[in-house]
């Protein structure tokens, strides 16, 4: 009889059990509810509910990690693409080949998933240096006595501006100009041609019935938020609140929070906002831990979670941190939420032949579940494995075994692990 080999992965906070494939390298993580967010920190939590793989890992599957996968070894695993960027940014000088700024990864799937990766509307985007910058910057302000007037800036299609409306009969138009040294891209619901990356939310699975999955009312707004990143190195990447429409402009209603900062320039947030929240330290090292959501602001300030998403008021601001995003930020758009993947650290991150590397170290040592005795595999793409050989993980405790019904038959919401005792729901 094969040696016993158990399998642990870390305890997790959620009792639920999930399948083990390969493609749980690219698991379903989902954010903490909202609500919870400001007492209770915790950046990611293993979703088990979407059973389906929501990331095609044969073609971005370093854009993923999670705190039981092993860091790429040194060397390896580097993009030959971004190998000579990533040596001409430590010299501080300009690139000689295109220039991949990171990538922005839905957690979970963009509303169903898409035939091809090809389109607006995919599970990954990858943020490249454009051919001429695009982007735009505040330039001065003007007030005008009725906003529904045409007469103002925010009328001309040629001018980026965006409009704060104070009442029926007065608004704020502030105006801004380009910005040759910044990339813009757009993110939101919207198909329209300013959106460069369409996001969609779903159902939750517990809500969804057979041929639905999109939901009748969206909260993603049309247009949520905007990246800009700097052309020159190192390539600072900072996200605001709401996107420019077709006609160049973004509006803020009378009952969205307003205010003017101590500068005296006016400042907004979006009805349901954009929350973000960046990892402390390394991002999928062994000291990275889970900080604050946070909301940005149209100008890009930093305030503390409102009571609500909704209500028109803004909270406190926040100095100590910034609409910089970092390698592991996380970006609630409520009703999806994306991971900001810098270039620096998807070349750290690990590569797929890595990964077979360790599901054959694993299936090598062959695990036995404790309870059918039975040698458990780890199947890979092209595999075929019985069902009684597939691992199952306990989510609460992090045990690994075989699908049995021990102390509960197969129609149970509920299996018990036989080596710690704690109930797990299925």
């Amino acid at each position: 009889m094969a040696a016993d080999v158990e399998l642990r992965l870390p305890c997790l906070e959620h009792q639920d059990t999930l399948l083990v494939t390969e493609d749980d390298a690219a698991a379903d993580l989902t954010p903490q509810s909202p609500s919870n967010r400001e007492n209770n920190p915790t950046a990611l939590v293993v979703n088990s509910t979407n059973a389906s793989p929501l990331i095609d890992t044969s073609n971005h599957s370093d854009t993923t990690t999670s705190s039981f996968l092993p860091a790429a070894k040194s060397g390896q695993g580097q993009n030959i693409l971004s190998s000579t960027t990533t040596a001409d940014t430590s010299l501080g000088r300009e690139p000689s080949g295109p220039v991949k700024y990171g990538e922005l990864v839905v957690l979970g799937y963009n509303g169903s998933l898409p035939i091809t990766e090809t389109s607006r509307k995919r599970s990954k985007f990858s943020l490249h240096r454009r051919v001429e910058a695009n982007s735009v910057k505040p330039s001065n302000k003007q007030f005008i006595a009725n906003p529904k007037e045409k007469k103002h800036s925010g009328g001309d299609k040629s001018k980026h501006s965006v409009s704060y409306t104070l009442s029926r009969t007065q608004a704020v138009v502030v105006e801004y100009e380009k910005d040759e040294h910044t990339d813009m891209f757009q993110i939101g619901r919207s198909s329209e041609t300013p959106i460069d990356f369409v996001v969609t939310d779903t159902l939750p699975g517990s809500q969804r019935v057979p041929g639905q999955t999109q939901v009748a009312q969206s909260t993603i707004s049309r247009f949520s938020c905007r990246i800009c990143v700097e052309r020159s190195p190192p390539y600072t990447a900072r996200i605001y609140a709401a996107g420019f429409d077709q006609h160049n402009h973004i509006f803020l209603g009378e009952k969205a929070s307003k205010w003017y900062n101590q500068r005296d320039e006016i400042d907004g947030l979006t009805t349901n906002g954009v929350l973000l929240t960046h990892p402390r330290g390394q991002f999928a090292g062994k000291d990275c831990r889970p900080g604050k959501w946070r909301e940005v602001s149209v100008r890009g300030g930093i305030y503390s979670l409102r009571e609500t998403r909704s209500v028109p008021s803004k909270s406190q601001k926040v100095d100590s941190e910034s609409n910089i995003l970092m390698d592991g930020t996380l970006i609630d758009l409520c009703g999806a939420t994306l991971i900001w993947r810098s270039q620096k650290g998807l070349e750290q991150a690990p590569q797929i032949h890595q990964l077979e590397e360790y599901i054959e170290q694993i299936n090598a040592a062959r695990p036995q579940c404790p309870v059918g005795l039975t040698t458990l595999m780890l199947p890979k793409r092209s595999d075929k494995i019985d069902k009684s050989r597939q691992p199952y993980v306990y989510l609460a405790c992090g045990h690994v075994h075989g699908s049995h019904s021990w102390k509960g038959d197969q129609n149970s919401t509920t299996r018990t692990c036989p080596m710690c005792l704690k109930v797990c729901s299925v």
